[in-house]
């Protein structure tokens, strides 16, 4: 049986595509028989720590100042801070201080503030007295006259010579001497909690010695004591009114 000519060009379509097909699932099963190769990529991650200096916490700590009496304070608030580095530039900007309760003048420990966005945080201020030069030194015994005065200022009663500063922090306590009853008295001088004692003796005036010099001036003023009477006569006499 002959087959027509459209039927003979339908075979040989079909025929064409199976042709396709089977060529392609070729390809496909060999592109699968290929071995997968497989890359491994590490990521190594390099850990390098911060300086706590470097790293912006903004966390304020205040520290608590000591400062010498009659010494002026600082206006930086970044001296009040404990971590001024640790602080963004920005946030010291915007820090408020306030030193008005300290009374430099007065020893004593006072509050200061610091405020930062509605929020206020507070230390002391500790004023003390200025610390002295560690010294010694000698008193004097000294003898005075019944009556006589006595000196208030220390530097009299000490052998060396001291500094302004020393001599002011100098206490003299002359409340035992009396100076109007003879006798020997102990006076003290107290410096740093150190107290240095030594004593005033109180003496009576001598008497009077005559002596050759003594008794010619005395002889002098008889003289003129007789001459002025005798003028005075002779005056009265030449005087008949009176």
């Amino acid at each position: 049986m002959k087959l027509k000519t459209k039927e003979l060009q339908m075979l040989a379509i079909i025929m064409a595509t199976w042709s396709f097909i089977l060529i392609g699932s070729g390809i496909s099963l060999n592109n699968t028989n290929k071995t997968i190769e497989k890359k491994v990529y590490s990521l190594s991650v390099k850990k390098e720590k911060i300086p706590e200096s470097q790293a912006k916490i903004n966390e304020i700590k205040l520290k608590d100042i000591t400062i010498t009496i009659n010494n002026p304070i600082s206006v930086n608030v970044e001296d009040y801070l404990e971590n001024p580095e640790q602080i963004d530039k920005n946030v010291l900007n915007k820090l408020t201080l306030d030193t008005s309760l300290v009374n430099i003048n007065q020893l004593g420990t006072y509050q200061y503030t610091i405020k930062y966005n509605k929020k206020k945080y507070i230390a002391n201020i500790i004023v003390k007295e200025k610390e002295l030069p560690k010294v010694d030194f000698t008193l004097k015994n000294l003898e005075i006259t019944l009556g006589d005065s006595l000196s208030q200022n220390p530097r009299d009663y000490i052998s060396e010579n001291l500094s302004d500063e020393v001599n002011n922090a100098l206490t003299l306590d002359l409340s035992q001497v009396i100076t109007n009853v003879a006798g020997t008295y102990q006076y003290t001088i107290t410096y740093k909690n150190t107290t240095y004692t030594a004593y005033i003796t109180i003496k009576a005036p001598g008497p009077t010695v005559i002596g050759p010099n003594t008794a010619k001036d005395d002889s002098k003023e008889d003289k003129k004591t007789e001459t002025d009477t005798k003028d005075l006569t002779t005056s009265t006499t030449t005087n008949p009114e009176n």
